[in-house]
């Protein structure tokens, strides 16, 4: 049985894995994400040399990642944009390299292993400080002519282009939760959380309350617009938002409401939340990985 070794780079911290041909985890850790380039790249490079049985290097990464391996946009890891990391580290092992953005990452392993298995056609929504995602065509990733494939956040939900929260992510991330409540009760950003919000709404804080159902309003506007953009078999939603029991049924409860006032809407978007969480950039990296040297996951 092949393994694979893979990496998701964060600001903070580099997870790696020894995953299986079936995505099994067979040895995973951590370490501080290193603090310039070629510390990055021989973290990679070493852990390769270890492991004689390695059969490819698959790499989660933030920003927007070409195919050549080039890393563009902005993270909180300057260093990697720039230069091709997908090249020096095949030149420095000589095994195959895939390298892909994170989010894209989470969305291969929902439909490797995930809660889109046998689908070829799905969105996969990342909720956090912002809203990105993941675009599945006909079971691969459709990246888009700018790398912007899956950048949904970036959607106009208001039209009053004078307003500073008229994009989705302003509007429908934890991030914009948090900013409801601190304006609603004129404390600071800072003093608040996504989780700290729940919690009071369930003690029947009204702020809170009402907030969150405008907040679930905003996510099913947007979800919405993406069934009839693309028209999915199915829209996953991801991020820490995604461990709430109830939130699929929320959300639906507002498109309903939506479906209900327009006419011509026929389509009712099938939405669920993503299987995986912690390790989801990983084996999806691998995933990819054992697309590209073609081999055929089951």
């Amino acid at each position: 049985m092949e393994k694979y070794l893979a990496f998701d780079i964060g600001g903070t911290f580099i997870k790696y894995a020894v995953i299986t041909e079936d995505g099994e985890l067979a040895e995973s850790g951590k370490t501080a994400t290193p603090d310039a380039l070629e510390g990055l790249i021989g973290f990679i490079v070493d852990h390769a040399k270890t492991r004689d049985e390695t059969a490819g290097i698959a790499i989660s990464a933030p920003g927007a990642v070409s195919e050549e391996g080039i890393v563009y946009g902005s993270s909180a890891l300057p260093y990697i944009h720039g230069p091709n990391i997908k090249q020096m580290v095949k030149e420095k092992t000589n095994l195959p390299v895939f390298m892909e953005n994170d989010a894209n990452c989470a969305g291969y392993a929902e439909v490797w292993k995930g809660a889109a298995q046998g689908k070829q056609d799905v969105l996969a929504v990342v909720i956090g400080t912002g809203i990105g995602g993941a675009v599945i065509k006909n079971g691969s990733l459709h990246k888009g002519a700018h790398l912007h494939g899956g950048e949904f956040g970036y959607m106009l939900i208001r039209p009053e282009l004078s307003e500073e929260d008229n994009t989705w992510s302003a509007t429908a991330s934890t991030a914009a939760l948090v900013r409801m409540v601190a304006a609603a009760k004129r404390v600071k950003s800072s003093s608040l959380s996504g989780e700290k919000i729940f919690s009071m709404a369930e003690n029947g804080d009204k702020d809170c309350i009402n907030a969150i159902d405008r907040f679930y309003h905003n996510l099913a506007v947007g979800i919405y617009n993406l069934q009839y953009i693309f028209d999915p078999e199915l829209i996953l939603i991801g991020g820490g938002i995604s461990a709430r029991s109830d939130l699929t049924d929320r959300i639906d409860e507002k498109i309903k409401m939506i479906l209900n006032r327009i006419d011509i809407a026929t389509v009712e978007p099938k939405i669920a939340a993503c299987h995986f969480r912690q390790n989801s950039n990983l084996l999806g990296a691998v995933y990819g990985l054992m697309k590209q040297i073609n081999l055929s996951p089951n």
